[in-house]
């Protein structure tokens, strides 16, 4: 079959066949036939909506040997040999491997010769957010005086990161998602010219799953048509991808509508069995009753007409739910699929999540109480199991910090009076020496890594959730050299923090975020603040002299005198 690699082969080659971005090449071809082009266009949109594909269209038609034109022959040597990527002054750059000054440096020597092969030189860099700032900086001392003979185009999915210098000196296009018609027109345009037979609902199918991108579209059928024998149908496409089919979805709502929790475990069990993963179920499922609220808040809408293939069965589906319902069953199944990055058993989740929605927890929990207990109102049980955690570890540390004794942990009643002598154990004193930090407090250094301290934190629980439990409860109080002294309440919470592989990576964070590498280190609250008490009560020394009236008084009378108003510990005599 000669439907191998489908996007290489179906990559638009002109203007008109640029799926979905009628407004972005209608005026660049107005551009070409008034001869009205700029020096540098930024074109910017999602993952495969033909904003490289449009950048060498561009590049042909300005270099066409039978042009400038509003389209590319495509015929000529000059086309052909762009469309292969042979002609050296038609250059294509990946920012995301070359992303340093020293490239855009090479660039920026060599625009300032004329093109050898063909009318301009081009130079499209893709992923353009990618290049570093010392790069951005090079790139804009060439856009602000470009020679006339060279073209820019920036491609990039995040314009945001591109700094505005350089934003004001393009001509910005907006690329947007491409529709689902458009898109099914296409893949079936596609499909007739390569002969592949493919049932409408998996076109469907394909289209929604590529979210908009043209690219991801035409490589998910091309991958299809391969794995497919005989017509392509939408169980191929779930086979492929790990989706869950609708008919499905419909047995498990129904499980779950039904709060029948043995029939919908079974369900989730059978797709494991079948290779789906928990994280792309629950992501289906989010999607699936997604469709179902749109359905019962918006029928008619085209945002969702074209994204279902079957609207009847849908909105059988969804008159079963309350709008409420709906949004507070995605709200939960978005819970989950965000805890599940951090989980090592996500099928669990997915089974806990499942229950949640289905109200099973509470009848559980109802049917492990007492009978004379079962009319009492019962939380979520992930979340009682939760505060319980937090119930102990709680009394953890009082024990801990109070340095409990055996003896007196088997008297509960002793423990629980507020007037029980407990012998206090102190925590353990750190070695640091504390002056430089005191005198530090105040630094512009400590200032600038407390403006920053809550991306700090944001990052160590990006990085590892359970960390960044522990590492919250300190407190930046110094930043001395290249050292930052956290302060903690709780001796529990240090000693986590201290250990080596969580130390380790709470340091990378503070290297990556306050811009150069520093050593953690920790001390007890108290000890910090008993050093700052201690520092403000230093006394004040106070050099007494006797005045012009008692300079004849002898020496032993005046000396009397002082210790009687300050008494003598306060009082040094020095003999000059």
């Amino acid at each position: 079959m000669a439907h191998i690699a489908l996007y290489r082969t179906w990559r638009s080659q002109t203007f008109r066949e640029v799926v979905g971005q009628k407004h972005i090449t209608q005026t660049l071809q107005n551009s070409l036939r008034e001869n009205r082009l700029t020096h540098a266009y930024l074109f910017n949109g999602p993952r495969g909506t033909g904003k490289t594909s449009t950048a060498k269209i561009l590049a042909k038609a300005v270099n066409c040997l039978n042009g400038p034109a509003e389209e590319p022959c495509n015929a000529c040597s000059a086309c052909e040999r762009i469309t292969e990527g042979a002609v050296m002054d038609v250059v294509e750059i990946d920012a995301a491997s070359n992303r340093g000054v020293e490239e855009i440096r090479d660039i920026r020597d060599k625009v300032k010769y004329a093109p050898t092969e063909v009318r301009q030189k081009v130079y499209i860099i893709d992923e353009v957010h990618m290049l570093t700032t010392e790069a951005f900086n090079a790139l804009l001392k060439t856009l602000e005086e470009p020679p006339a003979h060279v073209m820019f185009i920036l491609a990039t999915t995040e314009p945001h990161k591109i700094p505005a210098t350089i934003i004001s000196r393009c001509q910005r296009f907006d690329f947007r998602r491409v529709s689902m018609e458009e898109q099914v027109q296409r893949l079936q345009y596609v499909c007739d010219q390569e002969h592949i037979s493919i049932s409408e609902e998996a076109l469907h199918y394909i289209a929604r799953l590529s979210d908009g991108g043209m690219r991801d579209a035409l490589s998910l059928l091309d991958q299809a048509a391969s794995f497919a024998t005989g017509e392509v149908q939408i169980g191929d496409i779930l086979s492929i991808t790990g989706g869950v089919a609708s008919d499905q979805f419909k047995k498990l709502v129904h499980a779950v509508r039904s709060k029948e929790l043995g029939a919908a475990l079974e369900l989730i069990d059978t797709f494991m069995q079948e290779g789906k993963s928990a994280d792309k179920c629950i992501e289906n499922l989010i999607d699936y009753f997604r469709d179902l609220l749109m359905v019962r808040m918006v029928p008619n809408s085209p945002v969702i007409t074209e994204r279902v293939f079957d609207m009847a069965e849908l909105r059988e589906v969804a008159s079963q739910f309350t709008p409420a319902e709906m949004m507070s069953i995605i709200e939960t199944l978005n819970h989950y699929q965000s805890e599940m990055k951090y989980s090592v058993q996500p099928q669990t989740l997915l089974e806990i999540a499942i229950m949640k929605i289905s109200g099973g927890h509470r009848e559980a929990m109802r049917d492990s109480q007492p009978a004379g207990n079962q009319g009492s109102p019962q939380g979520d049980l992930i979340g009682q199991l939760t505060r319980k955690l937090q119930q102990l570890e709680d009394q953890l540390a009082g024990l801990l910090k109070s340095g409990l004794t055996a003896a007196q942990s088997d008297a509960p009643a002793k423990a629980a009076s507020p007037r029980s002598s407990l012998a206090a154990v102190p925590a353990k004193k750190s070695n640091i020496k504390l002056d430089g930090y005191l005198k530090a407090v105040d630094s512009s250094e400590t200032k600038a890594a407390l403006m920053k301290w809550s991306q700090v934190l944001g990052l160590v629980k990006e990085k590892k959730i359970t960390v960044h439990a522990w590492f919250v409860n300190g407190d930046l109080v110094s930043v001395l050299d290249d050292n930052v002294l956290v302060a903690f309440k709780n001796d529990m919470h240090r000693n986590t923090t201290e250990k080596p592989e969580n130390k380790q990576l709470i340091e990378q964070v503070l290297h990556h975020v306050l811009g150069k590498p520093y050593h953690l280190l920790t001390i007890m609250r108290k000890e910090w603040d008993d050093a700052q008490n201690e520092a403000a009560a230093v006394p004040e020394i106070m050099e007494l002299q006797p005045e012009d009236g008692a300079r004849g008084k002898p020496k032993e009378e005046w000396i009397s005198e002082a210790i009687q108003l300050f008494g003598e510990d306060l009082v040094t005599i020095k003999d000059e």
